[in-house]
């Protein structure tokens, strides 16, 4: 847990040793369960640590998170990067979406139990919880690590953001052409030009868009059509 400790002292997170302890007791719930349900495919707790909890505080070190109270997380899994995230800044309201129940119920009934009071998991498909009123445009800010095209992702979250939010994409070290090719589906969203914040010490990318105009009503489409007609 070294590793997380250093960038918790980095990013000035108060509370340090108890947050690393939570977040420690939250590994070891989401490997037990993993025994039973898949929330991970890494196991190996050294791993977990760099993959998972490291990896998912990475937009902390953003203006556009600081800045930002409500925070969806779209495709969260096993609850990445959300409940690190939620754990670190318990003044920041937290809604960690997924479409396997299973998972998602899992995920709160973890939070519950190590008092994790500021995450509310929600069960459902990206495509239909963003056309909800409770959810649609409701956000400052969305995260996802989520394995999704650009064009897709981005249909996926950007109806989440309120207009002057940002979504923010952990995407690898190469991903310029993906982005570029991205670039109309986020415009039709209502994103602005997106920026690429480099990470190459880590091997990753952060992809920040901020939300310039309302998301068109026509989007996101009908669930599995993003996916299969990318825009």
């Amino acid at each position: 847990m070294n590793d997380l400790k250093i960038l918790m002292d980095k990013l000035n997170i108060a509370d340090a040793d108890a947050k690393t302890d939570t977040l420690k007791q939250y590994m070891e719930a989401v490997l037990q369960w993993n025994e039973k349900v898949n929330l991970t495919a890494i196991t190996d707790s050294d791993e977990f640590v760099q993959k998972h909890l490291v990896d998912s505080l990475l937009c902390a070190e953003t203006l556009e998170f600081t800045e930002s109270s409500s925070i969806c997380d779209v495709g969260t899994g096993g609850g990445f990067p959300g409940v690190p995230l939620a754990v670190c800044y318990p003044e920041k309201e937290f809604v960690l979406m997924d479409s396997l129940a299973k998972r998602i119920k899992i995920v709160q009934q973890i939070c519950d139990e190590l008092g994790i009071k500021n995450v509310r998991a929600v069960h459902g498909r990206a495509e239909d919880l963003a056309r909800e009123a409770d959810y649609r445009e409701a956000f400052d800010l969305c995260v996802s690590r989520a394995v999704a095209n650009m064009r897709v992702l981005s249909e996926y979250c950007i109806p989440f953001v309120r207009v002057g939010g940002t979504f923010i994409a952990y995407k690898g070290a190469d991903c310029e052409s993906e982005i570029g090719d991205a670039q109309e589906a986020i415009r039709r969203l209502g994103g602005d030009e997106p920026e690429i914040r480099k990470l190459p010490h880590l091997g990753h990318s952060l992809v920040i868009i901020r939300k310039g105009s309302l998301t068109p009503k026509a989007y996101p489409r009908k669930a599995g059509t993003p996916t299969r007609k990318p825009l």
